[in-house]
């Protein structure tokens, strides 16, 4: 039967084999919950925002037409059921745009005839890479990087990842010598660089690029001849200083068409409006040709009409919009200081971060050696005995051992504090030695008999959610 099937099909180079997926399907196994099973994992590994679902409820409550496909009182379903234009609905590309504006603080601005909608980031990904490369030809990314890139990237493009290789002695930031190492190993192992790709903010260390870091990358695509793509799929999480700086800001400066047609921007509602399960991503380029190009891959996964009337109700109302902005802001900064504290009195601490939905974390001292094999026994000590899904930073491709991403905003309040009494108790229980680990950590698991955090939120299995967090 094998040998039927496509290569495509039986190979292994998927990427969904490394030990971030592999804490899903963990999770999966024995998932958490506050009174039907406060034993089980908490899922820390997944970057979904669930802190703001009151507020689009809400609005939801009072827009009753749209949820009815109403415009003026008439049912519009027929219209929205026949509608099959892949370029999209003109009203949601023109509130799209002007969303993604203002959570930048209006200081750039969008062509809505410039913006392809995919079926989210991943897909808009995939098919700017299908847009620039070449089977085998590279894409530089700055280390550590969303695991999912692997998959995301590669696997159907047949394009290779080169680790621009980033560390803590600077906070991990993007410097000139890393950029060239990266370019050079590429150079040398025969690949053809096509492009950078970053995410600003950063996924997984929660921080906003430098003025200097994105100045330092239009000149290197600058003398290299080659293109930028700035996933800011996190623009609208950043809670505090310093401020964002979308690359767009920065290439307004730039005149010469060559460079504008060679920056192109990833976004997605899944993050800034915690609406995953929605699928509305968007690619969006001054390059004519990558638009037509990407419109026309765009079939494969559109955006229903439904989905896009819905949204283009809810970004053109501004008020709402403008409470939204502030009032998730507010809470996700809330949210990260309450994980912050909780990880520094259990004595982990954090790189400082501005933005995202989780932590870069410093589990280093836990190591039993300076090895990534170490870091691989501590996630599984967390994972099975400690019950806590997080991210290993081997899986973001981190050079250094003992990081680990922690995400603090798909989860209620009572249910970071369950993961805090663990985290401390493993902690504490090290010291005392491996035998009082597993009794220590019982004591920790004590649950709340609050209700569910909101009627939107369903436990999908993971083979439904395993495109990952875009």
């Amino acid at each position: 039967m094998r040998s039927l099937l496509s290569g495509k099909a039986t190979c292994n180079s998927h990427g969904q084999d490394s030990s971030y997926f592999l804490g899903w399907q963990e999770y999966e196994k024995n998932p958490y919950d506050q009174t039907r099973n406060p034993q089980g994992i908490i899922q820390m590994g997944l970057a979904e925002n669930q802190l703001s679902f009151d507020l689009l409820e809400s609005w939801l409550s009072k827009n009753p037409d749209v949820a009815g496909f109403k415009r003026n009182g008439e049912s519009i379903f027929r219209e929205l059921a026949l509608f099959q234009d892949y370029h999209g609905l003109p009203e949601f590309k023109k509130a799209l745009v002007q969303f993604m504006e203002e959570i930048r603080g209006n200081k750039v601005s969008f062509d809505p005839d410039k913006i392809v909608l995919t079926a989210g980031a991943t897909s808009a990904n995939e098919t700017l890479i299908f847009c620039l490369a070449e089977a085998g030809d590279a894409i530089l990314i700055p280390t550590p990087y969303y695991p999912g890139f692997d998959r995301d990237l590669k696997w159907r493009t047949g394009a290779e990842i080169v680790p621009i290789h980033c560390t803590s002695s600077n906070g991990f930031k993007i410097t000139a010598c890393a950029l060239q190492q990266a370019y050079q190993e590429a150079r040398n192992r025969n690949l053809k660089v096509k492009g950078v790709l970053v995410t600003n903010p950063s996924n997984p260390l929660g921080t906003t690029m430098t003025r200097p870091e994105l100045d330092l990358l239009m000149d290197f695509i600058v003398e290299k001849q080659i293109h930028l793509v700035s996933d800011e799929i996190y623009s609208g999480t950043v809670f505090s200083s310093p401020n964002y700086t979308s690359i767009m800001e920065v290439l307004s400066k730039y005149e010469k068409a060559e460079v504008l047609d060679r920056v192109h921007v990833v976004y997605s509602l899944s993050k800034d409006l915690g609406l995953p399960g929605f699928r509305v991503g968007a690619i969006y380029s001054n390059n004519d040709t990558i638009v037509a190009a990407a419109t026309k891959m765009s079939s494969f996964g559109l955006v229903s009409s439904q989905t896009q009337y819905f949204l283009s109700a809810l970004l053109s109302d501004k008020k709402f919009t403008k409470k939204y902005i502030s009032e998730n802001k507010k809470r996700l900064k809330n949210r990260h200081a309450s994980l912050v504290s909780g990880l520094h009195n259990a004595g982990i601490s954090c790189l400082e971060s501005n933005a995202g939905l989780f932590c870069w974390v410093d589990m280093r001292h836990l190591l039993s050696s300076t090895t990534f094999e170490a870091e691989m026994e501590l996630w599984k000590k967390i994972v099975y005995d400690v019950k806590l899904n997080i991210s290993p930073g081997l899986s973001c491709h981190c050079s250094e051992p003992g990081w680990f991403r922690v995400c603090f905003a798909n989860m209620t309040e009572e249910t970071l504090k369950v993961a805090i009494r663990r985290i401390k108790a493993f902690v504490e229980s090290t010291s005392r030695g491996p035998d009082k680990a597993i009794s220590g950590q019982r004591c920790a698991n004590v649950s709340s008999r609050k209700k569910p955090f909101s009627k939107w939120v369903f436990r999908l299995p993971f083979q439904d959610r395993e495109a990952g967090e875009r």
